[in-house]
């Protein structure tokens, strides 16, 4: 985009983007760009990284070096950088597939875990005392087996659960996330935060080591 006279390069950086071993990221690939159309495509081919077996699965690009790369490129653009100032790369020959055998076992360990940690909770709250106890409050008599009231109370816990998490299967009650998605999302942030942090250490560390041997 120009603004009365002088080009301005908007962009915002990716956080993190897969490729290909020995594939080349693009900057049209790295960010989304803002800036004139007539120029948008020489700015997306851009080169920006090209993967070499020594660097590993994980690459991190810094802003200052796509900061670099533009200027080579166009000296009498302005830039305007937005959002992270770090994308990750993966590197991955081919995508990841569920292991459906690991996914029934971890499945299963999930479903008796709760299940033991429900039965559990309710031994120590002396849940079934209550549960006598208010059937007596209800019915004027004692009882050591309510199951009329404990069965939809076992349903109640299974619809509670689906509605808390928001989901019954594939069908979805509503667009709100529910608390699973907000913290594997959490989770998601803090990898990328911790491997951005680390591979930066690794690449100021090998700077620092070559500069001093250059001394």
């Amino acid at each position: 985009m120009a603004v009365s006279g002088v080009s301005i390069l908007y962009l915002r950086l990716k956080k993190r983007i897969t490729i290909k071993p020995g594939e080349t990221v693009t900057l049209g690939q790295a960010a989304r760009l803002l800036v004139d159309p007539e120029r948008k495509t020489n700015f997306e081919q851009l080169v920006l990284y090209h993967h070499q077996q020594t660097d590993g699965n994980r690459y991190v690009i810094d802003m200052l070096h796509i900061i670099k790369t533009i200027r080579q490129a166009d000296r009498s653009i302005t830039i305007e950088p937005y959002g992270d100032p770090q994308l990750l790369v993966i590197i991955s020959a081919k995508p990841l597939k569920p292991r459906i055998m690991v996914l029934v076992l971890a499945w299963l360990l999930l479903f008796f875990g709760a299940g033991l940690a429900i039965m559990n909770f309710h031994t120590d709250v002396s849940m079934r005392e209550v549960h006598i106890r208010l059937s007596e409050l209800v019915t004027g008599t004692k009882q050591e087996h309510p199951v009329w009231f404990q069965i939809p109370y076992s349903f109640g816990i299974g619809l509670g659960m689906i509605l808390f998490f928001n989901h019954l299967f594939r069908k979805r009650f509503n667009e709100e996330p529910n608390p699973l998605e907000v913290e594997l999302y959490q989770y998601q942030e803090n990898v990328n935060t911790y491997v951005i942090a680390e591979e930066m250490r690794k690449k100021n560390g090998e700077s620092g080591m070559r500069g001093a041997d250059d001394g």
